[in-house]
């Protein structure tokens, strides 16, 4: 019987040959084709909330042919922001908040994105899923994202027992190598998009059904 630590680091290795013949997850796409750019990876994020990546990205490069800085997006109108943005799902909702983080960005911290957590959840509109991935992503600081796929996979798992997507992160924090804090996300992302899907996961075909306390009890 492995340990956690040992169930942990085969898992990584075994997630990442698998996960290499899908697609990328959103915010990889979005600095492949633009960079780390902290802003863009910021409003990304926000975008894709309650969104497929699918559909975001295309949005998302339509907003970025006409903004990327906090000044540039403010220069647009919110209803025309809202025809930009409509395909992303609770457009109104969203212009608004894409035009209060760029207000507090431009007057507060001079049009460059906060690199710590206090600051970035003092923006309104900025949650700890989106400020931990921001961290991560766009400024290689140690953070743990936890959005539903990280949640569920690693509950699945049986690495943590947790009820909401802030005790995750505070159990990962505790058996999780920081080397791979930021890692964990993009791998969980991309099985949970895939594979570990919340209804109906396809366990008889999953690379790590041995180690997962959930795929095991489902077996007949």
């Amino acid at each position: 019987m492995q340990t956690t630590k040992q169930q942990i680091k085969t898992v990584i290795a075994t997630l990442r040959h698998e996960t290499k013949q899908y697609p990328p997850p959103l915010i990889d796409i979005i600095i492949q084709e633009y960079g780390k750019m902290p802003f863009l990876i910021l409003i990304s994020c926000l975008l894709s909330l309650r969104a497929k990546d699918v559909v975001t990205i295309h949005v998302c490069r339509t907003l970025f042919k006409k903004a990327q800085t906090p000044q540039e997006l403010l220069a647009i109108p919110r209803a025309k922001l809202e025809k930009i943005i409509f395909k992303s799902g609770f457009y109104k909702n969203k212009s608004k908040v894409l035009h209060e983080v760029s207000t507090t960005i431009h007057e507060k911290y001079g049009d460059t994105v906060p690199r710590s957590l206090d600051r970035l959840l003092k923006i309104r509109g900025v949650g700890r899923k989106t400020a931990n991935l921001v961290l991560g992503l766009a400024y290689n600081i140690p953070a743990i994202c936890v959005d539903t796929h990280v949640h569920r996979i690693s509950n699945r798992l049986g690495l943590v027992a947790t009820r909401t997507p802030e005790a995750t992160e505070r159990a990962l924090e505790k058996i999780l190598p920081k080397k791979h804090w930021i890692e964990w996300n993009t791998l969980l992302v991309i099985w949970g998009q895939n594979k570990c899907t919340p209804r109906a996961p396809k366990c008889a075909w999953c690379a790590v059904h041995r180690f997962c306390e959930y795929g095991r009890a489902r077996q007949p």
